[in-house]
């Protein structure tokens, strides 16, 4: 259980990049069909957890991005004015 818990941390601390890569690598290699049904069904789940870690990146970079801080400090959300 913990060698799972430790790979887990290791897909966390990769950048969104190398995580997307690593996603990629994986649909590849399904796509290709001739993995045995067990293989596939693992490689499906490091997969989506790849995917979740991919979304918590996106979701954070989009919160980072969408403050301004103000010249007293203070933080307010980024609106666009038209």
């Amino acid at each position: 259980m913990a060698k799972v818990e430790k790979k887990e941390e290791q897909e966390e601390k990769l950048s969104f990049e190398e995580s997307l890569a690593k996603l990629e690598e994986i649909v590849k290699k399904l796509e290709v069909g001739d993995v045995p049904l067990d293989d596939a069904i693992n490689e499906f789940n490091k997969a989506m957890k790849l995917a979740a870690v991919c979304d918590e990146k996106l979701k954070n970079a989009e919160e980072a991005i969408t403050k301004l801080v103000k010249d007293n400090g203070e933080v307010e959300d980024f609106e666009v004015e038209e």
